[in-house]
């Protein structure tokens, strides 16, 4: 088959790029298709690839300002030529998946979340908007809300990285999706014993409003106790004016001095809704627990009590009694490893192998049925199996029951 991944943009290498690694290893021959795309930001995993981008890539400043153009990107999907390929999966999250596929392919979204900008977060994006943009996004949104919707109906199967997006997906485009939980590279992290575990807490991810970084913060400043901060992003400068000495904001880092941190945090603090959030996996993946809010992706990963605990309220002393909480109680650290093991890298390619296997079945059925039964099936499409496919990529096996399909 010939196969074509698009996704949104490739400025960088967080979960969504990280889930796109994820299918080039599935189908190393696979074009890449994306709005914009800064080189010397991704992997050379991602880089192997014939990369094609959309006219947004031809704009002034697009690497930097690419999501200034947003109000073009649906025009610009629409103008890419996906004549040639038999299998399409979307990456979404920023507009991906209004590509107009070929009357015979079969398209497949992966679906990290429907834009949360102008569905389930628009009042917060809106609140946090410059005057100009206060104005205009009303208007923008309703266009985009309209669009979003109807290039719903060109994705013959939708898949979703948690039951949290899943149900999102029901609710604004009224579809169901199968849910298959994010790669992560679990075996890459440190794991230390309980004797080298030391005494700050810590908080990891870009620094961004919408995931309350600040309210980590303020509740630190009034306990007393040590945080750690590592991440970059548009609130850096001001979370590090508001950080009393008893909280250390080292910015962004490598992953190396992320992994240490990780190993020998007391618990990971994730004061944020996130879609399915991969940061607490891989602080599971050390052996750490996490005092997490309890909304959002959070509930599918931390199990209270015995990987972690939560927090139900965004506000100062909700936080700090999770934290006194969590002083009083025992992990048993191997266990929590064990827990995160089961989001692997493995796992995911399994559990998609087997639902876009699926998946091509059905749209075969579904176009012999709409012929009278006369339909002859294209050899490149009846080729493809998951046994095929599962020997090339390495996978041992592709048991239903054993890959949760």
């Amino acid at each position: 088959m010939k196969v074509a991944l698009v996704h949104y943009w490739l400025v960088g290498m967080r979960g969504g790029e990280k889930v796109l690694e994820a299918l080039c290893d599935i189908f190393p021959d696979a074009d890449i298709f994306t709005h914009v795309v800064a080189p010397d930001a991704i992997s050379e995993k991602l880089k192997r690839h014939t990369i094609k981008t959309s006219f947004i890539a031809d704009l002034p400043y697009a690497r930097r300002f690419y999501k200034s153009y947003l109000p073009l990107m649906p025009m610009a999907l629409e103008n890419l030529d996906m004549r040639d390929y038999d299998l399409v999966i979307s990456s979404e999250s920023g507009p991906a998946k209004g590509i107009i596929p070929s009357p015979d392919s079969l398209h497949v979204c992966y679906c990290h979340s429907p834009m949360r900008y102008i569905w389930n977060m628009y009042p917060d994006y809106r609140a946090s908007a410059g005057a100009l943009a206060r104005i205009s996004m009303p208007l923008l949104t309703h266009y985009l809300r309209t669009w979003d919707e109807s290039a719903a109906h060109r994705v013959d199967a939708f898949l979703a990285n948690s039951h949290n997006v899943a149900s999102r997906i029901k609710k604004y485009y009224r579809r169901d999706a199968q849910v298959i939980y994010p790669p992560v590279e679990v075996a890459n992290f440190e794991r230390v014993p309980a004797e080298s575990v030391e005494d700050y807490y810590l908080m990891v991810g870009e620094l961004l409003r919408y995931k309350r970084p600040d309210l980590a913060v303020r509740a630190f400043n009034k306990s007393g106790m040590k945080l750690v901060v590592i991440g970059g992003g548009e609130m850096l400068g001001e979370i590090r004016e508001l950080a009393k000495p008893n909280v250390k904001v080292l910015g962004a880092q490598p992953f190396s001095v992320l992994r240490h941190h990780y190993a020998r945090c007391r618990a990971l603090i994730f004061p944020n809704e996130e879609d399915f959030g991969i940061v607490p996996v891989e602080a599971m993946a050390s052996g750490s627990p996490v005092v997490a809010y309890g909304r959002g992706g959070a509930l599918e990963t931390v199990i209270d009590g015995r990987t972690g605990t939560f927090f139900h309220d965004h506000d100062v002393d909700a936080l700090i009694d999770a934290v006194d909480r969590i002083e009083t109680m025992s992990f048993d650290r191997n266990a929590i490893i064990a827990h995160a093991e089961t989001f692997s890298v493995d796992r995911f390619r399994r559990e998609t192998i087997a639902a876009i296997d699926a998946a091509l079945v059905e749209n075969r059925m579904a176009r012999t049925r709409h012929s009278g039964g006369h339909l002859e099936t294209d050899n490149r499409i009846a080729e493809f199996s998951t046994s095929k496919v599962a020997r090339r990529v390495g996978l041992r096996s592709l048991d239903p029951k054993e890959s949760g399909a």
